[in-house]
């Protein structure tokens, strides 16, 4: 009698739980009455997410869905109905089976500030360059990637958003010779256990550079960029992808008062070989109209443009937006033409992180923070980075695995950035801090 007793019950669980998601949760864009969930299911069927104010658990609702097997099963929930600035706990259910074992996960809406008071404090982490290794299909000799507890550190960080600059996996020669091995590389990284406390924590957005594009350096001409285009839309959970009048991964993320339009510098890209000119482009024509519009339309007293790859240097033999001077120097000037105040640029690619400056006449410096490696092989002390790159700001140079916190403080009228560059094991390897009142034209003239 026991043991059928014990058969009635394991054959009851088989049937009333399920098995752990194979990656996620990823919370994505979170705004003031929604936001976006990513997950990717052990099964294929359904997947339901119930969620409820954390201090109101009576009050659940559910979103079911079926996942997307083209993909590997993933699905994103955008969840509608929200209020600001309050706390929100969820679960799920994979085909109306209980995971196991139970979780519950956290998340808070935006605050509706504006008009009511000054912006929240609040900070922001970013890093680029997360390799993975898989001994057969890597180079011959040491790991490429290493330190992958850097995360775990990332995960201790009192931060509301984590934006992923680029190279977020690295495609290998065996995944982008064909298009139907592309998705076994996010796949598999996906799924690595020590990403999942940083993509649960925080509001997480992504942009790409070449490494999870395609092939190194890759761009317009890379024959499978749809694929690598789909595979990004369905395993991130942004606000959106391109326009209607062009493909590609950019967005706009709007996160208190603070804005980061994020680039897409690879599905439109002219190869770097080719001759300057109008015909060459970094970003393409649509893409930066967009941003010339989103830039006029911000009132955001940091406005981040961020990309895969630098922006503002000029003194390296690199890939970046250097090498198509004609279509950069007249955004440049387009910025100074329109008196576009607060502007920072953002990005990844290079295995150090460094802070640029380039001055000009007559308007406010620019700043490119580039923040990198998280994971991926860096460069030695002496050799590695731009030692001598008369835009480098002093001592910021640094080249171990590092990621970059990025701390919004003070009142509306006068914000300010704290830069604050950590390593894997929480060392703090340099902090600088730049006012919003230094990124305006109303600066220059009273300094003159």
């Amino acid at each position: 009698m026991k043991k059928l007793i014990i058969l009635i019950i394991l054959t009851y669980s088989q049937f009333t739980l399920a098995k752990s998601l194979s990656a996620g949760p990823l919370l994505g864009h979170v705004a003031m009455r929604g936001a976006n969930i990513w997950l990717q299911s052990p099964e294929k069927g359904e997947v339901s997410i119930i969620y409820w104010p954390s201090e109101q658990p009576k009050q659940k609702s559910v979103l079911t869905a079926t996942v997307d097997t083209a993909f590997g099963n993933v699905h994103t929930f955008k969840l509608k109905g929200l209020e600001p600035k309050t706390d929100y706990s969820y679960t799920f259910k994979i085909n109306n089976k209980k995971l196991k074992p139970a979780k519950t996960y956290q998340f808070t809406t935006q605050e509706l500030w504006l008009w009511r008071t000054n912006p929240p404090e609040f900070s922001v982490l970013t890093g680029s360059c997360t390799f993975v290794n898989e001994t057969e299909y890597d180079r011959p000799g040491e790991p490429y990637g290493s330190d992958f507890e850097i995360f775990d550190q990332m995960a201790k960080e009192d931060a509301d958003v984590m934006l992923w600059l680029g190279d977020n996996w690295y495609y290998r020669e065996v995944d982008f010779a064909a298009e139907q091995n592309l998705l076994h590389r996010v796949i598999r990284d996906r799924q690595q256990p020590f990403f999942q406390k940083v993509f649960s924590k925080f509001a997480n957005y992504g942009t790409w550079d070449d490494h999870d594009f395609g092939p190194n350096n890759s761009g317009a001409e890379f024959i499978f960029k749809e694929q690598a285009l789909n595979i990004f839309e369905k395993f991130w959970a942004n606000p959106s992808y391109g326009t209607p009048e062009q493909k590609g991964a950019f967005t706009r993320v709007h996160y208190n008062d603070i804005e980061y339009f994020m680039l897409d510098n690879r599905y439109n890209k002219s190869h770097e070989k080719a001759k300057d000119g109008p015909e060459k482009v970094y970003y393409g024509k649509k893409q930066m109209d967009w941003l010339k519009d989103s830039l006029l339309s911000s009132y955001a007293p940091f406005k981040f443009i961020v990309g895969g790859g630098q922006m503002l240097n000029d003194h390296h033999p690199y890939e970046g937006w250097d090498k198509y001077k004609h279509e950069r120097d007249a955004f440049i000037q387009w910025l100074d033409d329109n008196k576009i105040t607060g502007v920072v640029f953002l990005s990844g690619d290079k295995h150090h992180t460094e802070l640029l400056r380039m001055n000009r006449t007559d308007a406010y410096p620019l700043y490119e923070l580039t923040c990198s490696p998280l994971t991926a092989g860096t460069h030695s002390s002496k050799s590695g980075g731009d030692h001598d790159n008369p835009r480098l700001v002093e001592n910021t140079l640094v080249n171990a695995h590092n990621y970059c916190k990025m701390t919004f403080t003070g009142p509306q009228n006068d914000r300010s950035m704290r830069i604050d560059v950590i390593g894997k094991d929480g060392q703090q390897y340099w902090s600088k801090q730049i006012k919003s009142s230094v990124l305006s034209y109303s600066q220059i003239h009273d300094s003159q």
